[in-house]
């Protein structure tokens, strides 16, 4: 809950309000804090603090851990034993969490490795929050930014995914400026118009494009089969960014397949009247992938091809991949310690 949902919950069923709402969620979201008894705002309530302590149930879940140089990969295992994966990734002022929202993915895109692992369950809106707590809290890692970049479609779970966004971003608790926070998504066309219909206007939205044209997309993307790239386009068209809002476009790079000369000019053609910004990122393989990582000179040479038609390039450099942490890689079947 946010706080003032907290509140009301609290003068709903117990006579409570601002004060006490106040109270316990500064602890749990500001202090990390799961045990109230010894709060000072409810000394002269124990009944009230004794039935709270019965009545309030936080997420249960273990964790698993993997770290490489200053990224790091855990695991949450919640009370079915279903499981997501989460990275932190380390930036110069700031440290990036990238969170799931779904355990596993429907969107069975030909180069995710988490998509091959198939669809399980959406996370409900403390899932995903609790992966937030659990960096800061259970790691130690002040958390800045946030990336809904891990496993899972996140238009796909929109309304626990909105739910999150509000929980996290509450200045009472984790206060992750909405600004701060970027929704990605395979190019669900209608849940980027619904999404378009909460106050959550702030947010940053990506689009994993990763081919400029529906042949080819329709092979990747099995998405683009019921969102064409023109359908998406509209729906961008709509979207309300602000006066110097752009679209992240993500563009994952496989070798001899989406990383020609043509493909760049039809990318190029595509983007042409969207205010965006293109972060191109080398494909990471995974065990059993049959794409290819393109080498450098590649890369650098797509990326120079799209700046001469006035777009914005940025290179991604990936990290984690030695322990299966980079983009795409999530959910790829390596143990977590």
């Amino acid at each position: 809950m946010t706080l003032d949902e907290l509140s009301v919950s609290l003068k709903q069923h117990y006579g409570k309000g601002l004060f006490h709402a106040s109270a316990l969620y500064r602890e749990y979201f500001r202090n990390g804090n799961t045990q109230f008894a010894t709060m000072p705002e409810f000394a002269g309530s124990v009944g009230l603090m004794q039935k709270l302590a019965e009545d309030i149930h936080f997420p249960i879940f273990r964790m698993g851990r993997k770290q490489e140089n200053e990224v790091v990969k855990f695991a949450t295992i919640f009370s079915d034993e279903c499981s997501v994966e989460s990275v932190i990734i380390p930036c110069k002022n700031r440290k990036t969490l990238c969170v799931s929202s779904q355990v596993g993915c429907r969107m069975n895109c030909a180069f995710c490795a988490t998509g091959a692992s198939g669809f399980t369950r959406n996370l409900t809106a403390e899932e995903i929050v609790v992966q937030v707590w659990a960096a800061k809290f259970s790691l130690g890692h002040t958390i800045d930014n946030i990336v809904f970049m891990g496993m899972g479609e996140p238009l796909d779970n929109i309304k626990n995914v909105v739910q999150a966004i509000r929980v996290m971003s509450d200045a009472h608790g984790l206060n992750i400026p909405q600004s701060n926070i970027t929704i990605s998504t395979a190019g669900n066309a209608d849940r980027i118009n619904d999404l378009a219909l909460y106050c959550i206007s702030h947010i940053k939205l990506a689009i994993s494009l990763n081919a400029p044209n529906n042949t080819l997309r329709d092979k990747l993307m099995p998405i683009n089969r019921q969102f064409s790239l023109k359908t998406l386009k509209e729906s961008l068209r709509n979207f309300p960014l602000g006066k110097k809002g752009v679209f992240l476009v993500e563009y994952v790079l496989l070798a001899g397949v989406n990383d020609s000369r043509e493909m760049a000019t039809e990318l190029a053609d595509y983007l042409a009247d969207l205010p965006v910004r293109i972060n191109l990122i080398s494909f990471n393989e995974y065990p059993s992938c049959t794409f290819k990582t393109p080498d450098n000179a590649t890369v650098r040479q797509f990326a120079s091809w799209l700046v001469e038609r006035k777009l914005f390039v940025r290179v991604r450099n990936s990290f984690g991949a030695g322990i299966s942490a980079a983009c795409g890689q999530l959910g790829a079947p390596t143990p977590i310690h």
